[in-house]
């Protein structure tokens, strides 16, 4: 998908700046009350509005009644001048004796500039789109009754993010006092959801209820600084934070790896998911029968011996080289020459280029399951993700339909799938280093030392590598006591880990589990 696009050229345009010193995603819905939205010249941006409908769900054989309100929340500044529209959908179960004190989880995708659709349609909502998991779906497209829906565990709430969706930021020619740079940036945007999510819970009397945060992707780098901002400045307690393919240090990513040479290691945390996607795709010389105590010995590797290696540099002797770049070969099935030439060191792009080379086939970036022909054999990088291809027509028309047929919202406007949110300010505070939120995470766990945080990583994903989330949540600056208050979860699927069926199910009944134990 294009936001995938987004995100390659958000890496390519921090390591610049990094260099340079710059500044830097019932069972149909019966509408209850029909708001005309027949045109964007009609659509009053400097208000709050709202469509109610009401629908029901079979969540793993549960009926369950729900009411969905899609609309729009506007931001004001100090002076009670709007300065940004953002879009919303909430899901609220019915029947509750009292709703206040019913879980609620918020939830975004990443990006920046991705709006909500992937997990709306592919994980939490009630309808779900119809997608044949690694195989391509041709049009018409269609949704499906969403069987792990998350409305048994919380009520939903999916937020579109500043610039995507049906919001608008409100500058002077629309009427308000926003500006882009205000909500454009690591900082601007967690103050932007932490002031949405109290303006919410006000609105609709969620104050007392248990709260949670979902993000996925730079979701899970904006819940770090949401949390932070939430309860050490807004006075409002978190019961837990869920975190879905986590990055919370740019450092980390292999992409970059070059712009930070004498760092080596995003080449080590990058490894393990290396070797499934290698296992996954049958390329390598001695494939073990089970995937899991496979990763265990290559996970041991990537920390000890490769990682005493690297540090060498130069002074590395040849035949530590040699025998390095041998089990380098066994663990990841690249030609021994290739990694030779690499220096030991291959990044993400450079691998999903290589494995399936022969073939005249990259594998996909967040989700390496997928395969798809090069666009030039010759690159050293793969130029596209294949998964994009397979998925981005679907969700995008499924969700087009959905929200003006079934939720009765947005109709003669235009739904932006991604914003224009650039240029994004990476700089914190002064600070010229790799952007990261590990500081922000730790520190909201010390403020709330009750605070449960949860990761969920797919084997699959060298966008965000598994063992990346799983090294930087043992390393958060922190009593080491808390670490009690995380836990792991790892599924046979990418960075999207909901786009394999039974990951999803297994998805669902853990993050449930996750909340009803956690208030």
């Amino acid at each position: 998908m294009q936001i995938r696009k987004i995100f390659l050229l958000l890496i390519l345009f921090v390591a610049i700046s990094v260099l340079s010193n710059a500044q830097q995603k019932k069972e149909t819905a019966t509408p209850k009350m029909n708001i005309p939205h027949d045109s964007t010249s009609s659509f009053d941006y400097k208000k709050s509005q709202k469509s109610v409908t009401y629908g029901t769900v079979s969540v793993e054989g549960k009926q369950i009644a729900y009411e969905a309100v899609a609309g729009t929340l506007v931001l004001k500044d100090k002076m009670d001048s709007p300065t940004l529209c953002m879009s919303y959908v909430a899901y609220v179960k019915e029947d509750e004796n009292d709703a206040s004190k019913r879980p609620i989880t918020f939830i975004y995708n990443g990006g920046p500039g991705s709006s909500t659709i992937w997990l709306h349609m592919g994980a939490w909502g009630p309808q779900r789109v119809f997608i044949n998991d690694t195989s391509r779906t041709r049009a018409p497209y269609k949704t499906v009754n969403n069987d792990y829906c998350l409305l048994d565990a919380s009520d939903l709430v999916f937020i579109d993010a500043p610039g995507t969706g049906f919001g608008e930021v409100l500058t002077k020619q629309r009427g308000g006092t926003g500006d882009p740079k205000d909500f454009f940036g690591i900082d601007q945007d967690g103050e932007t959801f932490a002031s949405f999510i109290r303006q919410f819970i006000t609105e609709f009397n969620r104050w007392n209820s248990p709260k949670f945060l979902f993000g996925e992707s730079y979701g899970t780098f904006r819940s770090a600084v949401v949390a932070n901002i939430l309860q050490s400045r807004e006075g409002i307690a978190l019961n837990g934070v869920i975190l879905l393919s986590q990055l919370l240090t740019y450092e980390n990513m292999s992409d970059v790896a070059k712009a930070h040479p004498g760092n080596d290691q995003a080449y080590e945390l990058d490894l393990p998911s290396f070797a499934a996607t290698a296992w996954y795709h049958h390329k390598l010389p001695n494939p073990p029968e089970k995937l899991e105590p496979f990763l265990k010995e290559v996970e041991h590797f990537a920390l000890n011996d490769y990682t005493l290696a690297l540090k060498q540099g130069a002074l590395l002797d040849s035949a530590s080289f040699e025998h390095i770049a041998e089990k380098l070969h066994e663990y990841i099935g690249l030609p021994v020459d290739y990694i030779r030439k690499a220096n030991l060191r291959v990044n993400g792009p450079q691998f999903e280029q290589a494995l399936l080379g022969k073939e005249s086939k990259v594998t996909g970036r967040l989700d390496s399951r997928f395969a798809g022909a090069t666009m030039d054999p010759l690159s050293e990088y793969a130029e596209y993700d294949p998964m994009d291809s397979y998925i981005d027509a679907a969700f995008t028309a499924t969700f087009n339909n959905y929200v003006r047929t079934q939720l009765n919202f947005g109709k003669g406007l235009d739904y932006k799938v991604y914003g224009n949110v650039y240029p994004w300010n990476y700089k914190r505070g002064g600070d010229v280093s790799f952007p990261s939120v590990m500081n922000d995470l730790a520190e909201a766990m010390i403020y709330n030392p009750d605070l449960k945080v949860m990761l969920n990583m797919g084997y699959f994903d060298l966008g965000t590598p598994y063992f990346e989330g799983m090294y930087e949540m043992h390393h958060l600056p922190m009593p080491v006591s808390l670490q009690k208050n995380i836990s792991y979860a790892l599924y046979y699927s990418g960075h999207m880990v909901y786009l394999h069926p039974e990951s999803l199910k297994l998805l669902h009944d853990n993050v449930a589990k996750f909340i009803e134990s956690n208030y």
